[in-house]
């Protein structure tokens, strides 16, 4: 991304924002809510027009190129909107087809997710009755079923149990031996410093910090801390502490 804005009316969701990200990188973007993260997330994917600016998805201009980007990363977004009206094993079966994936092959993959992820038995009920975990856990599936190059990943653990919460994690850590890209957001940050190589700081639509935990760490003056207390100083939320005692008098 080289140069891009987006506005909705007055307000600027993504403000000059240049962003690099690397082949086999697993990359987050934090930031706190309404800082453009998921904007630029959808930007990349040609679901969001930018105003101004460049956007290039694995050498191809988005704009040029939209469906064939679509085509090759597997998206997974913030909020969930499957076709509830289908069972599981149908949503699926659907998102292999639109990818254009043999048929033995959809359903080896199909099968294998399902089960890792605890799914079996289930396939066959209707998206309706999930529980919001077990949507996730579709959703991701369906990201991944095509063997993407890139993933974009808009909080990916939301709702999931540790264990599955732990296979992807040791998943997107298997891909990225594969040369596959992931570009993550998530709140939680223990995650994100625990499995991105890099970390994207955004706040009010520009990346304010940028590099692996050590230059991070350097950036926010703050040696040998974690994550949360780097965010939460370069954010200018350094003040929780007096906003709970205040809350607690």
């Amino acid at each position: 991304m080289k140069d891009v804005m987006k506005r909705y009316s007055e307000i600027t969701a993504v403000n000059n924002l240049t962003l690099s990200v690397e082949p086999g990188e697993i990359f987050g973007i934090l930031g706190p809510n309404g800082s453009g993260k998921s904007t630029a997330m959808k930007m990349l994917l040609g679901l969001v027009q930018p105003d101004a600016g460049s956007v290039h998805v694995l050498g191809l201009d988005v704009r040029q190129n939209a469906l064939t980007v679509k085509q090759l990363v597997g998206y997974a977004p913030e909020s969930s909107h499957l076709y509830e009206f289908l069972t599981g094993i149908e949503f699926l079966d659907f998102f292999g087809d639109i990818y254009g994936m043999n048929a033995e092959e959809k359903k080896t993959r199909i099968n294998e997710y399902l089960e890792a992820l605890q799914l079996e038995g289930r396939e066959g009920d209707m998206i309706s009755s999930y529980s919001s975990g077990m949507k996730q856990k579709i959703a991701l599936i369906a990201a991944f079923l095509h063997k993407p190059k890139l993933l974009i990943l808009d909080e990916p653990l939301n709702g999931l149990d540790p264990r599955s919460a732990r296979i992807v994690k040791d998943f997107l850590q298997q891909l990225k031996l594969q040369g596959v890209t992931t570009i993550m957001s998530t709140h939680i940050l223990e995650i994100a410093q625990a499995v991105c190589d890099r970390i994207g700081i955004m706040y009010q639509g520009q990346i304010i910090a940028l590099g692996n935990m050590e230059e991070l760490r350097k950036m926010a003056m703050l040696p040998g801390s974690g994550l949360e207390e780097i965010f939460l100083k370069l954010t200018g939320s350094g003040d929780v502490e007096a906003l709970v005692e205040e809350l607690t008098r």
